[in-house]
């Protein structure tokens, strides 16, 4: 307990998302900005279990990773431009892997802990509710799917 009151508490903190990414005709998607939420940040692996006859401990063999879905909310993205790019290529069958960081700042710009993505691919997009009468972020929720954060 007292480990956890020496944290700074991080009000006005928000999550940084640097992704990039080459189209087919090799140009630059920079999927960029700033949201409020982010989960699905992890990894999960699937091991086999194989016991030999007269042993009594079990031995582990890698089986696969299982693929995660990192969901970004409530966010503003910086080249709306990136996000209509990434989901043309998807429309036209194309995989295209985003690879970068994700970073939690505090209210200072500083960075307090940051996660590495590799080979994330567009899963969903959801843009904002339009409501002339309600301030709308530019982003309602992202979600990706990848094999697990370094």
């Amino acid at each position: 307990m007292a480990e956890a009151s020496k944290q700074p508490f991080l009000s006005g903190s928000y999550f940084y998302v640097n992704l990039m990414a080459r189209d087919a005709d090799n140009n630059a998607i920079e999927l960029t900005g700033r949201f409020t939420s982010v989960s699905g940040l992890g990894m999960e692996v699937e091991y086999e279990v194989y016991t030999e006859g007269g042993s009594e401990f079990p031995r582990y063999f890698y089986k696969e990773t299982k693929p995660q879905t990192l969901v970004l909310e409530q966010g503003v993205v910086t080249q709306a431009d990136n996000v209509a790019k990434l989901m043309e290529g998807c429309i036209q069958g194309q995989m295209i892997p985003l690879t970068g960081t994700i970073e939690l700042r505090d209210s200072f710009n500083h960075s307090q802990r940051s996660w590495a993505i590799i080979r994330a691919f567009l899963q969903r997009y959801i843009g904002p509710e339009l409501n002339s009468n309600q301030a709308a972020l530019a982003v309602s929720r992202i979600e990706l799917i990848y094999n697990g954060c370094l």
